[in-house]
């Protein structure tokens, strides 16, 4: 088990900046993949950002150049830097971990999400 602590969410001005922290109770060497989802209202769960456990990046098309997935080996946390923010980029954010299992198993943990308006 793992438990993923996010926190940094709120309300900002469009263009402004906010920055996200997602923090784990077991070492981030041990995953797989750390990630960024978020959730609009009325509107599936994406990615937004992933990191590998070899730090390869991808980030969904509408934030990239704008947003930044890092992370703080000794402080077992991941960030999410948010520039440049738009009223679309409203939303819940859930921080991710995907942990290996035994075999071929990959087991999904989830935060339990921050909210982040974007609004005038």
């Amino acid at each position: 088990q793992v438990q993923l602590v996010e926190s940094g969410g709120g309300l900002v001005q469009p263009g402004g900046s906010l920055r996200l922290s997602c923090a784990s109770s077991m070492s981030i060497f041990s995953i797989y993949v750390l990630g960024w989802y978020r959730q609009a209202p009325g509107k599936q769960r994406e990615p937004v950002a992933l990191m590998t456990s070899g730090s390869t990046t991808n980030y969904v098309d509408s934030v990239k150049g704008r947003f930044t997935i890092y992370r703080d080996n000794a402080k077992n946390t991941v960030y999410l830097q948010m520039n440049s923010l738009k009223p679309e980029d409203t939303a819940v954010y859930y921080c991710n971990a995907k942990i290996p299992g035994a075999g071929t198993a990959v087991y999904d943990y989830w935060g339990q999400g921050t909210q982040v308006t974007v609004s005038s």
